[in-house]
């Protein structure tokens, strides 16, 4: 399930069929249904403490109308909540990002693997002379490298 549904766990629990691996069907709301009331509770109740900040005869009116333009923005965290765990990207547009690589044909596969197996040599070297050639050091606590001159 997307990132944002975690909230949803709380409110609803995953179902057996999500168990199995079968995709649920999603109507109307899409995936993330908390996070749309949320966002859309946040609007209301900042929009309703915004225009008794402006319309009622109250001392802390600035307070009101202030405290209702923030509750209002902060809606925007469960829209963007929203909105992205409903995003559906097809699993070819994935492939890149999840190490599912097909295999590539022509240029772009000789140039891939042309690329692999020196970075793999490079690698490996580097691993058998126990790290890079003199000059280089190394940041300490990451894999990093600098350069002296």
């Amino acid at each position: 399930p997307p990132l944002c549904c975690a909230l949803c766990l709380f409110v609803r629990p995953l179902s057996p069929s999500q168990f199995r691996g079968m995709e649920p069907t999603y109507r109307g709301l899409g995936r993330c249904s908390c996070a749309f009331w949320l966002a859309v509770s946040f609007d209301i109740f900042g929009l309703l403490v915004l225009l008794i900040g402006v319309f009622a005869d109250m001392f802390f009116y600035d307070f009101l109308i202030y405290a209702g333009a923030i509750i209002i923005f902060l809606s925007l965290v469960w829209w963007v909540f929203w909105y992205t765990g409903n995003i559906e990207v097809p699993p070819e547009e994935l492939e890149d990002d999840v190490g599912l690589l097909k295999k590539e044909r022509g240029i772009a596969g000789a140039v891939r693997r042309l690329s692999s197996r020196l970075s793999n040599s490079v690698r490996n070297s580097l691993r058998r002379n126990g790290g890079p050639p003199r000059g280089v050091a190394r940041r300490a606590g990451t894999g990093l490298s600098t350069t002296h001159m």
